[in-house]
């Protein structure tokens, strides 16, 4: 078994490496209250807590003590916990992306004559894992439109790209509403070469360029503060307009795993 971390593969690094344990299941944070003259406690359920993935490696055998010293220089480099959270693929999970820094320090055992073994141990405070190639569905008409999520087994927070030509004042919208919840943009300015960007996982939106420049903020257009997900398997998207001119819509999915 082999993995990535931060773009760079165990084997460019030169070791081999195993997952003896899997925890398809993340840590659980368990939400409990005590009461007075009750034995136990009463159970209000429990949400996914961080995910710890744990890998033992293996340099093999160097020619010299220096050769294996760098070699051990260059893995601490390449895991060094400053870099933030990077991406983590694990090869027994193709196409699953996690993104994970150093839980813990790295120490080496020396097994035989100039190589070492190693643990490592990934902390990921996002549990879930993520489409390495995610799925992108652009609509370019008003109505209704059913869209399939193939990729993940989870609901997911989708950025929506929306474009048109949008001017503010009463009874000038766009609406998109996935799965019954309504997303509708309204006393907004919207021009022909600037795309609203509804980033739902963040609850954040904005205005940018043709570029890509951030131009304004966009949550004061958003008439209520729903951020609609996306349904693995079916989802219905409706676009309405009003007083305005729809011309394109892109969701991106940001499919995901448990």
């Amino acid at each position: 078994m082999g993995f990535s971390f931060d773009g760079i593969s165990s084997k460019s690094m030169g070791i081999a490496s195993r997952m003896a344990t899997e925890n398809r299941v993340p840590e659980l944070k368990n939400r409990t209250i005590s009461m007075a003259g009750r034995d136990g406690l009463l159970d209000l359920g429990a949400s996914l807590s961080e995910r710890v993935v744990g890998i033992s490696c293996f340099i093999p055998p160097k020619r010299t003590a220096a050769e294996l010293l760098e070699c051990k220089d260059e893995i601490v480099s390449w895991l060094s916990p400053e870099k933030g959270l990077c991406a983590l693929v694990l090869d027994t999970e193709p196409g699953r992306v996690y993104y994970a820094r150093l839980q813990e320090g790295v120490a080496f055992e020396k097994v035989v004559r100039f190589s070492a073994i190693f643990d490592i141990t990934f902390f990921c405070p996002d549990p879930f894992g993520y489409a390495a190639e995610d799925e992108v569905f652009t609509i370019t008409a008003a109505g209704s439109h059913t869209v399939r999520r193939r990729l993940g087994n989870l609901y997911s927070n989708p950025v929506y790209r929306l474009k048109g030509v949008l001017a503010s004042g009463a009874g000038r919208y766009i609406s998109i509403t996935t799965n019954g919840v309504e997303l509708k943009i309204a006393n907004a300015v919207l021009s022909a070469s600037e795309t609203l960007v509804v980033d739902t996982e963040k609850m954040t939106a904005w205005v940018e360029d043709a570029d890509g420049n951030t131009l304004r903020n966009a949550l004061p257009y958003i008439d209520e503060l729903n951020f609609p997900t996306l349904d693995a398997g079916l989802n219905t998207v409706a676009v309405a307009v009003s007083n305005a001119a729809f011309t394109e819509l892109e969701i991106r999915a940001k499919s995901r795993w448990r």
